[in-house]
């Protein structure tokens, strides 16, 4: 691993990556990250997106930049409402509008209406951002990343991802991964430097194959563990 002032950097091959992504992840966790304010959102975003085992970084890495990459969501899909569910909602406040004027409540008209507003303008909102987004996704996965690494970013961890092919014509991975807060940042760097010092060998967690126990055993298989420790033996 090479440290730097710009992150955390391994080259090698893609178990490589993805014990850098586990060693960071667990140095990340046992300085209570993953459990306190302000980072715990932003650490399990982190958790999903890190490469795993099984995964293949044209196609499921890819999936997850394009996802992480494109545009949030905005209010009112926060909110579980579809644009057509505000749309008529609006057109509701708008009825009531005419009512509180019938009835001469002037200003039970105008708060009426402007709601009628909002709800016309989180609708449009909700559209827009859902046909963005399609259009974000598609261009990620079939442009960008031909063109730029994979990459991940957020309060907490900014990363990315390269391939490249030596002179030998094998592929070559580079993950290089900051922590953007300089304090934690050093923290984990102490953390690293201690599973260098103190384990022999990283057992690489990878996914467990459940179906055929299942099948065999007419037993529902154990809940997977997301803080496995992928630690080893110590010198």
């Amino acid at each position: 691993m090479e440290e730097s002032i710009s992150g955390f950097k391994v080259r090698g091959e893609w178990s490589d990556v993805v014990e850098h992504g586990e060693r960071i992840t667990q140095a990340l966790r046992e300085t209570g990250t993953a459990e306190g304010d302000p980072f715990a959102a932003a650490f399990k975003e982190w958790n999903e997106w890190r490469p795993k085992a099984h995964e293949r970084l044209n196609e499921d890495v890819n999936e997850k930049t394009a996802d992480q990459a494109s545009v949030s969501e905005g209010e009112g899909e926060k909110a579980g409402k579809a644009a057509t569910e505000d749309v008529r909602t609006a057109g509701e406040k708008l009825s009531e509008s005419y009512e509180k004027i019938g009835n001469g409540d002037d200003e039970g008209a105008v708060e009426r209406w402007q709601d009628s507003i909002d709800y016309v303008t989180r609708a449009a909102d909700s559209v827009s951002r859902k046909a963005l987004r399609t259009v974000e996704t598609t261009v990620y996965e079939k442009v960008m990343t031909q063109l730029a690494p994979y990459y991940f970013d957020n309060d907490l961890i900014s990363a990315n991802i390269q391939k490249t092919t030596q002179g030998n014509g094998e592929e070559e991975f580079i993950f290089e991964v900051n922590v953007n807060d300089d304090e934690l940042k050093e923290a984990v760097s102490q953390q690293l430097g201690e599973y260098e010092d103190t384990i022999d060998r990283w057992h690489v967690t990878t996914e467990k194959e459940t179906e055929s126990v299942e099948a065999a055993e007419g037993v529902e298989p154990p809940e997977p563990q997301d803080d496995d420790d992928t630690r080893s033996t110590t010198n």
